[in-house]
């Protein structure tokens, strides 16, 4: 069994209000997944079914190969939502010492310090909790969530309200459990930005629909706007930009500096473009197609939703 996360055909109604209505993806083993959507989208009612919060009212739902519901599979699941469930009165090494207890695992310090180790928070296990700031308890709260050594992670806004540095600490212990530790992480996330730099596969959920899915970097080369930009060495004379302005296979756009911007119609590849300006004696250090990135994709695919 290679996915760790398995939805298929998930439906669920809260209310008057269809939440979910029929979602499918997989989540891979020791992806760093990113699960997108406005607010009201259906995302938190999506980790609330995965922690077996709710019960989804059709559709199959599987972890590992295993059903949700079972307790064996719950103990695989470690997770940070936005209430971090920390103890302000005790401190971090005591928090740990506590959810272990939960778990049922022995009082082992030596794991405490790893863990504390890990989200650099070990010359800090003896502090109490409420002295902590924001980016310090979503640390804590990661270690937490790895204290029983579940293979699954999922993680609700983990950085939201944290300062950019305290992200910046968050996002590199994100990318080290998955990679040293062969984790698997689901993240849902507001900040584009971030999924863009740590995650390799996304689901974009929309009104209770799945409107994106799939690998990151194949998604960006498909919806890119097939733009080129080309880095020439020297600023490029006036009457040549005029002569590309009347060339409409080109699609010249604008300059920048040494930068030349195309939009090329079909059929006119970037090697067309390179050729005639090395004919015109241009020299060109880097042409580069231009791919979409995940905000691009983001705005284009909620607003085909609300067009339609």
């Amino acid at each position: 069994m290679n996915s760790a996360i398995s939805i298929e055909n998930v439906k669920k109604t809260l209310g008057n209000r269809e939440v979910l209505k029929g979602i499918s993806f997989t989540v891979e083993k020791k992806d760093i997944f990113g699960y997108l959507g406005p607010n009201g989208a259906g995302k938190t009612t999506t980790i609330r079914i995965l922690l077996g919060l709710l019960q989804a009212d059709s559709g199959k739902l599987d972890i590992l190969g295993q059903d949700i519901n079972l307790s064996e599979t719950r103990r695989k699941i470690g997770f940070v939502l936005d209430a971090d469930g920390l103890y302000d009165n005790m401190t971090a090494e005591d928090n740990l010492m506590f959810y272990s207890q939960i778990y049922g695992l022995p009082k082992t310090g030596e794991r405490f310090d790893k863990l504390l180790s890990m989200v650099d928070l070990k010359n800090r296990a003896g502090d109490r909790v409420g002295t902590y700031s924001k980016g310090m308890r979503q640390r804590l709260a990661l270690a937490r969530a790895m204290v029983h050594d579940p293979e699954v992670l999922v993680m609700d806004e983990p950085t939201a309200g944290v300062d950019p540095s305290g992200q910046i600490e968050i996002r590199q212990i994100m990318l080290d459990v998955a990679r040293k530790k062969n984790k698997t992480i689901f993240l849902s996330s507001h900040n584009l930005d971030e999924v863009q730099r740590i995650c390799n596969r996304i689901a974009l959920i929309d009104r209770g629909e799945i409107k994106l899915y799939g690998e990151l970097e194949n998604l960006r080369k498909k919806m890119g706007s097939g733009g080129v930009v080309i880095e020439t060495t020297k600023n490029i004379p006036e009457s040549l930009l005029t002569e590309l302005k009347k060339l409409d296979r080109l699609g010249f756009q604008k300059k920048k500096k040494t930068s030349l911007f195309f939009s090329p119609r079909q059929g006119t590849g970037v090697s067309d473009i390179i050729s005639l300006l090395a004919n015109r004696g241009v020299k060109i250090e880097e042409a580069v197609k231009k791919e979409a990135s995940l905000e691009e994709m983001y705005a284009s695919i909620l607003k085909e939703a609300e067009a339609s």
